[in-house]
């Protein structure tokens, strides 16, 4: 035998062999096909034979799969529209089905969850109100419509995993309407706070000046009082003292008007030296009254 047809022989065998095997990743689900009809389906990861030319397979993504949908409108119970962005996380969970029901083009299974998925939040939204859409009812929201899909498309050998809004928004018509509105709200609401401010400012104003005037008028009235005992007691000091020695508290007096009468150098008064102010200097016998001459 020569060398050519060793090697031809070689060549045919490996070209058979390659006909012959077929490997599983781990990341793939695959369907053996005979003669057109599946015949088995989610082998293990690994290396198979097939015969050639009877046995053909697909693979198909066993991983987490992605769908990230186009934002759409979706009418709430108040009749309002809202745009919501939202994505699905699926994988293939019976590979037989979902070969039936979409081919091998994951696309046509991305655009059968995307609109299973809108009918339904429709649905849920047009049970509520944009408060419970945006916030109150959002994570029950998600809930049920994964439950609801996952309910639907389990028919398509396919399983939904999660359903997650991204963002929901009114649409740009609405937007200016809706911050008029709360600008408006916001603005009463201030003007309300500024009022019942101004009202308890005026109470406080007015119950500080109350207190005030009540505060003054009975100091006035403990010092008018004050000042009364005071006198009183002076006065009876001044007439005990005077009833003890009269002449020597008329001179005492003398002396504090002399005081009180020449503080500066250039005092001057206009009088009658002979007069009574002028008794005690121009006196030498003291009580006597007569002048020296």
């Amino acid at each position: 035998m020569s060398v050519r047809t060793i090697g031809i022989i070689i060549t045919v065998l490996a070209a058979v062999l390659a006909f012959s095997t077929y490997t599983v990743d781990e990341r793939q689900r695959v369907i053996l096909f005979s003669l057109g009809e599946i015949k088995a389906t989610d082998l293990k990861p690994g290396l198979h034979f097939k015969l050639p030319f009877i046995n053909n397979i697909l693979k198909f993504d066993s991983r987490v799969l992605s769908l990230d949908a186009e934002p759409d409108r979706f009418l709430t119970a108040e009749k309002k529209n809202v745009t919501v962005d939202f994505f699905v996380k699926w994988r293939i969970d019976k590979v037989a089905l979902f070969y039936r029901s979409f081919g091998v083009d994951e696309f046509n299974a991305q655009n059968r969850i995307a609109q299973i998925t809108k009918d339904e939040m429709r649905n849920e939204f047009g049970k509520r109100t944009i408060q419970q859409v945006v916030s109150d009812q959002r994570g029950e929201i998600m809930d049920t419509l994964r439950a609801k899909v996952n309910n639907i498309t389990k028919n398509y050998g396919v399983k939904i995993l999660d359903v997650r809004m991204s963002r929901v928004d009114l649409p740009d018509e609405v937007n200016n309407s809706v911050y008029n509105r709360m600008r408006t709200e916001r603005a009463l609401a201030a003007k309300n706070f500024r009022a019942r401010g101004h009202e308890d400012a005026v109470r406080i104003r007015a119950t500080a000046d109350r207190k005030r005037t009540v505060i003054l008028a009975e100091a006035y009235r403990d010092a008018q009082r004050t000042r009364g005992e005071g006198d009183s007691r002076a006065a009876a000091t001044y007439a005990n003292a005077y009833s003890k020695d009269a002449e020597f508290y008329r001179f005492y007096r003398s002396l504090n008007a002399y005081i009180n009468s020449f503080r500066g150098k250039n005092d001057l008064l206009i009088v009658n030296p002979r007069g009574e102010f002028f008794r005690y200097f121009n006196q030498s016998g003291g009580a006597s009254g007569k002048p020296d001459r």
